[in-house]
């Protein structure tokens, strides 16, 4: 399955996976990679060094080609966009902001660009300052979200833009990546499908919680802050949104959230801990290594789009 995005990152399947916070971390961007995908480390809030060890730490365990997913909001945004340049890095996928005044020292690096986008404005936005593709990502994904259906918002970037468009939200099987396929992306973007996958050091207690979801046990919190976020419902979701209702403060709310991601990722609090999952989860029943998710999901998509 050959496609401008498997010629331009130079990997066997478009497959990408998503560059969670806390979950995206070297074991599981090397394992996606060496499967034949594009791996990606997520620098979420982390600072530089932490980032530049990472890096290393695909390098040693695979020497195919991998990336990292940089929040343009976090304060080490900046050391960020030079450690990867320093450590040369396939590509850069970005999100929560705009990634302009870093795409020239990117390009000259030799660093593929590819911005998340929400909106077709965006995404034309993005391939006018050199973005080598974008990922148009739906509101069905997990974690913080457009307002935008991967099935509309899909088919209108493409339509938009030439550069070529990865779908993300919701995508978790052959059937998503076909789909995906015939609205005219040339890859797609996984997030919770990977959550679970052997080689993510999620803890247990979040990994049974994705693969328990029903299809509709994700809630959107933060929607009062502008910045809405797509979670299992749990004791903090609900607490969250009944401080909104009640028109808590900015500060209010993000107190209570403050280290609640970490909690679930790394303790397996599953009560007031955020367990950021798309509405893919109900579709997600079981454990499988990174190469076994990669290789189902591609078989079953060739299958329906009769390429073999």
């Amino acid at each position: 399955m050959k496609t401008r995005i498997t010629e331009l990152l130079n990997i066997e399947y478009p497959v990408i996976q998503g560059g969670m916070a806390w979950v995206a971390e070297h074991s599981l961007a090397a394992a996606v990679s060496a499967a034949g995908g594009f791996g990606l480390i997520g620098a979420a809030n982390a600072p530089a060094e932490w980032v530049r060890e990472e890096i290393r730490k695909v390098k040693a365990l695979t020497d195919k080609p991998f990336g990292v997913n940089i929040m343009l909001l976090s304060p080490h945004a900046e050391a960020i966009a030079k450690v990867v340049v320093e450590e040369g890095v396939a590509a850069v996928t970005t999100g929560a902001g705009n990634p302009e005044k870093y795409m020239q020292m990117w390009k000259d690096a030799g660093i593929k660009v590819i911005p998340v986008v929400a909106s077709v404005a965006l995404a034309k936005r993005m391939e006018k300052y050199g973005a080598d593709a974008v990922i148009a990502e739906g509101c069905e994904s997990g974690g913080h979200i457009g307002q935008q259906t991967t099935m509309a918002l899909v088919p209108q970037v493409v339509d938009a833009v030439s550069i070529p468009v990865i779908a993300a939200g919701g995508i978790a099987d052959g059937r998503g990546f076909a789909a995906a396929m015939m609205l005219g992306a040339e890859a797609v973007q996984m997030g919770t499908r990977f959550i679970v996958a052997k080689e993510s050091i999620v803890h247990q207690n979040y990994k049974d919680r994705v693969m328990l979801a029903k299809d509709i046990d994700t809630e959107v919190t933060g929607r009062s802050t502008g910045h809405p976020v797509r979670a299992l419902r749990n004791k903090m979701t609900r607490e969250y949104l009944r401080l909104e209702k009640e028109g808590a403060s900015f500060e209010e709310l993000e107190y209570l959230t403050l280290g609640s991601l970490r909690k679930a990722v790394m303790e397996g609090n599953v009560s007031e801990g955020t367990l950021m999952a798309g509405q893919s989860a109900g579709m997600v029943k079981k454990e499988q290594t990174c190469s076994e998710i990669i290789l189902e999901i591609v078989d079953e998509a060739e299958r329906l789009l009769k390429l073999k």
